[in-house]
């Protein structure tokens, strides 16, 4: 049975694109992404599917219910700085002024 397009639109909202996630276990599925697995999500479609792409090259679609998963909180220092870039200004180009005063 698919999901309303109400429950579609709340899976688009908890899973944007982009949003890393974990695959905890797949259930199912004939040849399963090893759990711990991390992907990202390419969209979400009109049946509630997450597709994602994971880490070890494989693309597939996940469903909620039938698949568990979720997102991916850990975020490296190379992610935090170049999201705090995004709100600075400052950040993302190094200055270009010296230090003339003599010592």
């Amino acid at each position: 049975m698919f999901p309303s397009q109400e429950e579609v639109r709340r899976i688009r909202e908890r899973f944007p694109v982009g949003t890393k996630i974990v695959l905890d276990h797949m259930g199912n599925d004939p040849h399963p992404i090893p759990d711990g697995t991390k992907g990202v999500v390419k969209h979400v479609d009109d049946a509630g599917t997450v597709h994602c792409t994971f880490e070890n090259g494989r693309y597939l679609g996940l469903i909620l219910g039938e698949d568990s998963f979720h997102i991916d909180r850990e975020r490296s220092v190379t992610e935090m700085l170049a999201e705090a870039a995004q709100k600075v200004p400052e950040l993302k180009q190094p200055s270009k002024h010296r230090d003339t005063h003599e010592r």
